[in-house]
Order: C-alpha cells, then sequence, then structure tokens
C-alpha cells in the first residue's frame, strides 16, 4: 500500500522540512520538528469508512434543533460530569495518572450500559484475559451477555473496521497512545500518530453517531501526552484527580460542550472497584471532634454542586530570609496576595511566618470565594484561637479590603444548613431576603469587619 507522504513540522513556528533535524532551521528551537501528513496519493481505507457529507452550507433559520436525547450509564456521578448523560456521537477523553481507576471506571459503565445497548471496549493495553480477570475480580454482573464485546487491537485500521462490523452504542479506546496508523511511520504514542489517529476516530464517531471514550495517559504536569490539539478535537475532557495512596477519587470536567466546566464526581476505590459518594461534603468534613486553631468550613462551588471543605492553617515563626508560602489544593500566588492584603487592611503581618495551607481531602479549590476561608484559617492559626465547629464562611476579598459576592450563595447557605451548620459568615451582597431559621447569617462587608466578628478585635 502506498503511503501518505510526511513532512516534519516545527511545533514552535509552523516551518517545514523534508528530514527530521535537532534544530528547526527557520527558529532554531531544539527537538521541535514532528512529522506530518502532508498529503496522500489516494483515497485511504480510513476515509472510505466515512460517508460523503454534503458541500452546501444551510441557512440557520432551516434547520430544527432536537433536544439532546442523553443515554444512562448507570453511574450517577459519571452522569453527574457528563452532564446528565452520555450523548450520541460524542467524544470523551478521559486522563489521569497510572493506576487512578480510569480503565476499572469505565469496564463497570460498559458493564451497565451493556444491559440495554452493543458497546465494545478496545484495549491496547490489555489483553482480553486480564479484561475478563478484572471484570471478575470486581464482581461485574455477567447480564450483559452478547452486547459487551472486548477488542484488542492496536491498529487503526483494523479498529474502525471491527467498529463498522460491530456496529456498537459506545466505544472504548484504552488508551489512544497505543493507537497507530499505517498512514505514519513514527512509532505509537508520538505526536503525530495520536493527532492522526484521534482525528479518524473522532470523524468516525461523528458521521456515525457512535459515542466515543478515549482513555489518555498524563505527562508529569498532570496534562494529556500528546498534542495539545488532542484536547480541541473532543466535545468533553474529563481528569482523574487523587493520590493512589488515597482511597477517594475525584473526576473532574474541565471542558464539556453538553454540561456545566468544573463539574466534579466523588468516588471511593474499593476491592470492588470505584463507588460512587453521595454526599462528598460529609466526606470531606471529617474534622477532629475539638476546636482547633487554623481549622475552618468553606463553603465551595464545583459545577453545579455546593460543598464543605475543611481548610486548615499553619502559621509559624520562620527563621528564612524567604518565609515559606506551601499551599496544597490552593493557589499559591493568591495565598501571597491575601497575606499582603491582610498586613495592608487589617494590621496583620505575617512577613516573618511560614504559612502552611492544606485543603482537606484532596479537593483543589480554584474559586476566589476560598479568599475569607483562607485569611480566617490563617489569623486563627497565629493567634492560636480555635474557632467554632458549628461556622462556615465564604467570600471574595479584594485589594481594596472589601469582601465582594460570590455566585450561587443561597446553594452555599442550603448546604452548610442541611449539614448542621448554625453560623455562617458571607458577604453583604450575598445575604438572601428570606432568612433560614436553622442557621445565623453573619454578613460583612470588608476584611476587618469579618476579623473582629470572629475574635472580637
Amino acid at each position: 500500500m502506498a503511503k501518505a507522504k510526511t513532512a516534519y513540522v516545527c511545533t514552535e513556528c509552523g516551518a517545514s522540512s523534508p528530514k527530521w533535524v535537532g534544530q528547526c532551521p527557520s527558529c532554531n528551537a531544539w527537538n521541535s520538528l514532528t512529522e506530518t501528513v502532508i498529503a496522500s496519493t489516494s483515497a485511504s481505507r480510513v476515509a472510505r469508512l466515512v460517508p460523503a457529507t454534503a458541500t452546501q452550507a444551510s441557512p440557520l433559520s432551516r434547520i430544527e434543533a432536537e433536544k439532546i436525547a442523553r443515554r444512562r450509564t448507570g453511574i450517577s456521578e459519571f452522569d453527574r460530569v457528563l452532564g446528565g448523560g452520555l450523548v450520541a456521537g460524542s467524544v470523551v477523553l478521559i486522563g489521569g495518572d497510572p493506576g487512578i481507576g480510569k480503565s476499572t471506571l469505565l469496564i463497570q459503565a460498559l458493564t451497565e450500559l451493556g444491559r440495554e445497548a452493543d458497546v465494545l471496549y478496545v484495549s491496547g493495553e490489555e489483553s482480553a484475559d486480564q479484561i475478563a480477570l478484572r471484570a471478575q475480580r470486581l464482581g461485574l454482573s455477567r447480564a450483559t451477555g452478547e452486547h459487551l464485546k472486548l477488542f484488542t487491537e492496536n491498529r487503526l485500521e483494523a479498529i474502525l473496521a471491527c467498529i463498522q462490523t460491530e456496529q456498537p452504542a459506545v466505544v472504548v479506546i484504552d488508551s489512544i497512545q497505543t493507537v497507530y496508523t499505517d498512514m505514519l511511520q513514527s512509532a505509537p504514542g508520538s505526536v503525530a500518530q495520536v493527532r492522526e489517529t484521534a482525528a479518524q476516530l473522532v470523524r468516525y464517531a461523528k458521521h456515525s453517531g457512535t459515542s466515543l471514550f478515549l482513555v489518555g495517559h498524563v505527562t508529569k504536569e498532570g496534562a494529556i501526552a500528546g498534542p495539545r490539539v488532542l484536547e480541541h478535537m473532543v466535545d468533553t475532557v474529563l481528569y482523574f484527580e487523587g493520590e493512589t495512596d488515597n482511597r477517594y477519587r475525584i473526576l473532574r470536567a474541565v471542558k464539556n460542550r453538553f454540561g456545566a466546566v468544573n463539574e466534579i464526581g466523588v468516588f471511593v476505590m474499593t476491592e470492588l472497584g470505584l463507588r460512587e459518594v453521595n454526599n462528598p461534603s460529609a466526606m470531606f468534613l471529617s474534622r477532629q471532634s475539638d476546636a482547633v486553631p487554623g481549622s475552618l468550613v468553606l463553603a465551595t462551588q464545583e459545577g453545579t454542586r455546593p460543598l464543605l471543605v475543611e481548610v486548615q492553617a499553619l502559621v509559624d515563626q520562620s527563621h528564612l530570609s524567604n518565609p515559606r508560602r506551601v499551599c496544597v489544593g490552593l493557589d499559591a500566588t493568591r495565598l501571597a496576595m491575601l497575606l499582603a492584603v491582610l498586613h495592608r487592611h487589617a494590621g496583620i503581618a505575617t512577613f516573618d511566618q511560614d504559612v502552611f495551607v492544606n485543603v482537606v481531602g484532596g479537593v483543589r479549590v480554584t474559586e476566589t470565594a476560598a479568599d475569607l476561608a483562607v485569611l480566617s484559617a490563617v489569623v486563627s492559626s497565629l493567634r492560636n484561637r480555635p474557632l467554632g465547629r458549628d461556622l462556615a464562611v465564604f467570600g471574595e476579598v479584594g485589594l481594596a479590603g472589601e469582601v465582594r459576592p460570590v455566585a450561587r450563595g443561597q446553594e452555599r447557605i442550603r448546604e452548610a444548613a442541611k449539614l448542621g451548620f448554625k453560623r455562617m459568615i458571607l458577604p453583604a451582597a450575598n445575604l438572601p431576603k428570606e432568612k433560614d431559621a436553622e442557621i445565623s447569617l453573619v454578613p460583612v462587608r470588608r476584611l476587618d469587619d469579618a476579623l473582629e466578628e470572629l475574635f472580637g478585635g
């Protein structure tokens, strides 16, 4: 078979070269040339799998939009992250560290989906016997019968031929870094191979209406290995978060064309696979029986779900010329800015103190509503003054020392009241018109007002 012509394109400047060289001749960047298909003398076998489409554009007013039908996976936390279920023709990319539970979650979801539709699991890493042993170890039901099929193959052309023959409703490719195409001579997992194979799979899924899951390995920095354009091709990008020595796993949506971004699903790893956590706030609030300094509950929001997490701070005298600012689950740069605001507008200096802040449970809080809780925990540790166990806090702190409102304040208040909290400090602009009798709300407008309410001066 005649292979497609290839060239080596620089990822930095876009210059092309007929052969690979270590340094780009145009921008002088090192190791930036990647193999790319530039031409094809004849239509490939992959292209013939996809039917031809219309070449004329249609007016938007004549297109009738239909309501998106979703297919439930049988795992409610997984459906939540997907936006309510699996959309026909959608492509979902799942990334995470090795051993975190990507394959386990997908085989559990396929087992549930196989009860109603034909599903196909394509593995380029494990044999069929290994997958069967895993399913047996997880105690998965054999009620799916002939609906769940396994296919172990790395070659793209064979995978697409199998998909066209079986006509499944859902396909899992585990993983995209192991798939290669005959059109390229580079090794599987290279930038060109990942980009080309993913493009052909996405193209087929869109034209056939097949729901596609792509499993992707991550780099040391936590990003999907391979070209960045891979995340732009797909409809949904999910990341598994959590440590391998921790039982809890968090599935976060960083991109979703059919649902909310930054939505999370919480799972716990057991001997029988991943199990859902229906009330994650209670899980993250495994606090000590007695109130301790530097500990405070934050009412945060992850996607459409309100969460209550514990924020811990430890302030200790520093013996270094540059005091340390260490954050786990928060942005260290924002912590440095908040400490400057604390000094300027509240008169509390920490320039000679080491400040350590941690979010319990492995949750990563990215929203600014954690500002007031972080500063309150820092002052509590600095003054060795414990705060009440029935207290929850949220609010953004500006550079002028003002406490600014945040989105979805009502949901945060209801979540705190549901879990038995009796008192909450919140921005004055988030104070609801109708007071809740179960929880006492204390509105504040400035940082010094909040600290006065918490510590009494």
